[in-house]
């Protein structure tokens, strides 16, 4: 069985796909999720399937997630071009984490919220490497390791824990830099962003929050939102 790169997003804790490689051409920046929605963003289903909504915070279009025993994430396909746009900006929240997982081991690869950048490395479908931006429950703020599943993905912890739960957390990464530091990798060849809330390993519930994933060629943030979103109990906003 195929898959497309996307699922390449994914790999770090299901598996590594072979490739189709997309007959139409693709944009350099990601849809974002105040504008369009989901419009342009590809779902891989795992086990389970975490729910994907677009809800509002005030006056902003946010995505809302809510996995339970459940790993799915979305994913844009793009050529990103690292030269003018290094800078990866979003912002997020989280209800909570996972109490007593070990998130270096297969068994604990669970995140309420998850953000990656995915660069290819050759012209096999396997040649690829994953920057997995998590907000971990365990593991402490500032920390990284190697993936569980494979040494093809790098987890690095922005946040921790419970204390900034219910708030709107922004961040920002030089992609660049990233993959030069993580992977020694000094020209990659960004092919795809992606997100995902998971909890098939160690089980459990969270919801997670994300606004859009703003490309720029400066380390300036635009800001979060400044409402708390709407509709979280997820059984409503659309699609």
């Amino acid at each position: 069985m195929k898959f497309s790169r996307l699922t390449l997003c994914f790999l770090t804790s299901h598996f590594i796909s072979s490739t189709v490689f997309a007959a139409e051409p693709l944009t350099a920046v990601p849809p974002a999720f105040s504008v369009s929605g989901l419009e342009g963003w590809k779902t891989e289903r795992f086990s389970g399937q975490t729910l994907y909504r677009i809800v509002s915070a005030g006056d902003q279009e946010v995505l809302f997630a809510r996995t339970n025993l459940s790993a799915s994430g979305i994913g844009w396909e793009g050529e990103v071009n690292l030269q003018e746009t290094p800078f990866l900006h979003w912002c997020w929240r989280i209800s909570n984490t996972f109490s007593g997982v070990d998130e270096t081991t297969k068994a604990g690869d669970d995140y309420p919220a998850r953000v990656y950048a995915v660069a290819k490395t050759g012209r096999l479908p396997w040649q690829v490497q994953a920057l997995n931006y998590v907000w971990a429950s365990e593991q402490a703020q500032g920390t990284d390791w190697p993936n569980a599943f494979t040494q093809r993905a790098h987890l690095v912890a922005l946040q921790s824990g419970d204390l900034l739960k219910n708030q709107w957390i922004a961040e920002s990464r030089n992609l660049a830099q990233d993959f030069q530091r993580y992977f020694d990798n000094p020209n990659p060849r960004v092919i795809a962003l992606a997100l995902m809330s998971d909890s098939d390993n160690a089980g459990g519930e969270a919801k997670a929050w994300y606004s859009d994933l703003i490309l720029s060629a400066t380390a300036d943030h635009s800001g979060c939102p400044t409402n708390d979103p709407d509709n979280s109990d997820a059984m409503t906003g659309r699609p």
